[in-house]
Order: C-alpha cells, then structure tokens, then sequence
C-alpha cells in the first residue's frame, strides 16, 4: 500500500492501474468515473489524467474500499494514449494511392489503333490506354532501379517499383500523357519499321533519335513533334533510363520540322471573343432554359476570368470528377481594402498546376454581357448540390456536367444563325486578354490574370496597333504612368 501522505499524480496513476474493477475491456467513460472529483484531467482524445503539478489529491473514503481489492499484480492494466489491440493503426506508409483503387463499372477501354499507326506485338507494349503508354510501355532489358547487388543494397520489390512509376506519372496531367502517349506510339511504330531493336530504343540514341524527328518532318508540325519529344524524354525519365540527346542539335531539327510543317497541320487563328459578340449571343439564347443559361454562364465566366474552355467544362459528361473539376464548392466572394467586391474560382486541377490547382477571378462588368448577372441566372435555373458541377445543367435524365462539347456546338449554331465569324473555345481566352489590354490593364496585371509564367500570352495580339495606340501617343500619351513598367520586355 502507498502513503496517502503527499500523494502525486503519479501515485494516482499508479493506484488506478491496480483497480480491481478495471479490465483491458474497460471503457473511456467507465475510466472517468473512477478519478477522483479533483481530478478532471482526462480527455476525450485518450490523454493520461494526471493533474496539474505539485498538487495532492487525498481519497475519499468512499475510494477506500476500492484499494481494499488490489488484485494480484500480473492483472495489472496501464492506461495510456496508445491504441488498444482493437484499434487499426494508421500507417504513414503505402497509402492506397487514386489509381490504385477500384475503377468505376464501365472503365474506358482503348480504341483499336490507326491504320499505318499500329505498332508490332509486343510484351513490352501492351494494347491500353494512351495515357496509360508512360507507366506501362517498358523499355527492354534489366530494370535499373533494381538492386545491382543484393548483398549490400535493400530489395525493392515490384510493388514498390510499380508505386514509383505511379507517383511519378501523377506529376503530368491526363491531357499531356494522352500527348505524350501518342508520341511514344509514333516513335515505336518509326521504330518497327526500321528494325531498331528494342535495346537501342530506350536509351534512344541521338542518331535514332534525330531521324526519327527528321523522318516526320513535313508530316506533323512542329509543335507535334516537340510536344513527342517531351514523351520521350519523360518516358525515359520515368523508367530511370538517361537522357543523351544533345539540346542544340535537338533545337535545330525541331525548328527545321517547324519551317518543314505542311500548312494542313497548322491551326488557323482562332477569331477572338468580343463583348459584342458576346452580347450578340445573348439575344440567340433562351437564359430562361436549363442548357442555355449554363452555356452564357460558363462562357462570359471563361472570358472575364481569362480562362481555358477546357477549364471550366468537362471532357464528357461521364468524366465529372468533383476533385478534378470545379464545383459549385469552389466558388467564393471576396472583397478589398476599398470595399471592391471579386468573385473567385478555385480550378482544382489545371494543365499548368494539376496537383494543386490554380485560382481564376472576375468582377462585374457592365452590359448584358456581365458574368455575375449570369452565372446567378444559370444558379437559379438549375439549383443543385454544392459538389455539383459548376455550370451543370437540368436534363430531362437528371443534372449533366457541362461537357465542352455541348459548348462549342451551341456555339456553331448560334454563330451560323447570327452570321458571326467561326468562333473555337480558345477564342474567349484571346478575346478576354485583348479586352483587358484594349482597357489599357497593364500587361504584367492581364498576364497575372490569365496565370501565365512567360510572355506567351503576347501572340495573342492580334490587334497591335488598336493595343499598342495608348502607349505611343506623341502629346500626353494616354497610359503613360503606367507604360513604363507594364509594357513587354523588347525581344532581342
């Protein structure tokens, strides 16, 4: 039996693991009811009770009778914060990562390949998606993330090498490994037709290679081709082959492949959005209908947000993932220092950002054309669930995400009606640019908006003289406090 006198915290804790009544079965509450009143230090979260220091609790002489049962000291329990035998653990470890869990139903299953694109059997390329051909399109010969040695390096086994090619591949988005999965398709079936073997693909030689950009030329263009190379080389960087091939010379058949381009595999301009023109569209819809209401919504929201199509609709409206695409969740409103309202748009994945997103804004503007007035219409004339997606519309089957296909053809419809130029999805993101720049926005401000990181968004000038006009005015040009540092640097 311990002292009563200048009983601690301790020799509470230790007395309570002795209770007779006290099993490894004994609940939380039933724990409680056995402290002493003073003491009312244990917590919901499981946290040991012990009291503030220095203090002393002296039993009740209710408590008495309990210390009378002590029982036999191998039955002895201890409280702690650790999980019971019953809790499961979390591991810190092998997480179960999104393509690792069960797919839906009806998974998507790969079209039968082009004729003249149609590479020879092989175990090394399995017949799959094209943005499945990064992770599962292996090069030959020996895995060079194994161990060389396994006397002095750990094992790894397939599972773990199969995780780092998934973790890898989930730092590119689904669009760019479809591109860089048709690259690989074209190179492979190059390949076969000049008998490469499959050692000398993978390292790829800069002969290879160079032949193989040299032999497209004048076939694909010059984006095509570039945007294969990058295929390549992320395919040898996922399954930890070296890159040689040598930047200069890389350069120079890429631009030559450029100049070679036919012109049927060069896009025209895409005809840049106007407030006219969206105006124009207005009176052709019927914002009183379910698909019509979204379509204004999600277009006027594209262009003041400066925005990619692609961005605020979904690939088909099967696709709809709400991590992946904005929901009406995403949306929020924020004002400035000056009481200046902002509406934001959270973009949870983006071709520039697709792990972490990236935000898109606009304000209200004036005009039948503004997109606060029309997004509340489309959220009153289809109200739905807040993990809905944003600009979904009422169909007769049910709420359907608004796929970027029902835009454009609504579009080709409304532009043929009207007689307006032949209007693309890429056309709102030129013309919101335009439109802020025509206002004499800084270019550093639009470029801010549009999220660029370089000065791309410069080809998107296509009225120089009407853009550039304020800044080159003789007498008090017209933006002059703010031209010096907004303009573009000079191109040496």
């Amino acid at each position: 039996m311990i002292p009563l006198e200048g009983y601690s915290a301790q020799s509470t804790f230790y007395s309570l693991k002795y209770l007779s009544p006290v099993n490894s079965k004994t609940s939380s509450s039933t724990l409680r009811s056995l402290l002493p009143p003073q003491s009312s230090a244990y917590s919901a979260t499981g946290s040991t009770p012990f009291p503030p220091p220095n203090s002393s609790i002296a039993f009740s002489s209710a408590s008495k009778p309990l210390r009378e049962q002590e029982p036999p000291a191998k039955k002895k329990i201890r409280l702690s914060s650790s999980p019971s035998h019953t809790t499961t653990q979390r591991t810190r470890f092998s997480a179960p990562l999104p393509s690792s869990l069960p797919t839906s139903p009806n998974p998507p299953l790969p079209q039968k390949y082009k004729q003249g694109l149609a590479p020879l059997p092989s175990p090394l390329r399995p017949h799959c998606l094209a943005r499945e051909r990064l992770h599962k399109w292996t090069p030959a010969g020996a895995n060079t993330r194994l161990p060389t040695n396994s006397h002095t390096e750990a094992h790894i086994s397939e599972e773990q090498l199969d995780r780092i090619l998934q973790v890898m591949g989930s730092s590119w988005a689904q669009s760019t490994k479809e591109t860089y999965g048709a690259g690989l398709l074209v190179f492979h079936v190059y390949c076969d037709s000049q008998k490469i073997p499959e050692t000398q693909r993978c390292p790829v030689s800069p002969t290879i290679l160079l032949s193989f950009l040299a032999s497209c030329a004048g076939s694909y263009s010059g984006t095509a081709l570039a945007n294969y190379t990058a295929g390549l080389k992320a395919w040898h960087l996922l399954h930890g082959r070296p890159w040689i091939v040598n930047a200069k010379e890389l350069k120079a058949v890429l631009d030559g492949a450029t100049a070679l381009a036919p012109e049927s595999s060069k896009c025209s301009k895409r005809e840049p959005f106007t407030v006219n023109i969206l105006s124009t569209i207005r009176t052709f819809l019927n914002l009183d209908d379910h698909r019509d209401a979204a379509i204004f919504a999600c277009i006027t929201t594209t262009f003041y947000a400066i925005a990619r199509l692609g961005e605020f609709t979904v690939p088909t409206i099967k696709s709809f993932d709400p991590v992946k695409h904005i929901s009406r969740c995403h949306v929020s409103t924020t004002v400035d220092r000056n009481g200046l309202p902002v509406t934001k748009f959270h973009l949870p994945t983006t071709k520039a950002s697709p792990i972490t997103g990236e935000d898109a804004f606009w304000s209200a503007q004036e005009g039948p054309s503004d997109p606060q007035t029309a997004l509340e219409n489309h959220l009153r004339i289809n109200p739905a669930s807040e993990l809905t997606h944003l600009f979904a519309w009422k169909h007769p089957k049910g709420m359907r995400p608004l796929s970027k296909r029902e835009v454009t053809k609504r579009l080709a419809s409304v532009a043929q009606t009207a007689s307006l130029p032949d209007l693309k999805g890429h056309g709102l993101r030129i013309g919101g640019t335009l439109e802020y720049l025509l206002r004499g926005v800084p270019f550093d401000v639009v470029k801010s908006m549009g999220r660029w990181s370089s000065d791309a968004f410069t080809i998107y000038l296509r009225d120089h003289a009407v853009v550039i006009a304020p800044y080159i005015q003789a007498l008090t040009p017209a933006l002059e406090p703010l031209s010096r540092p907004s303009m573009p640097p000079v191109r040496r």
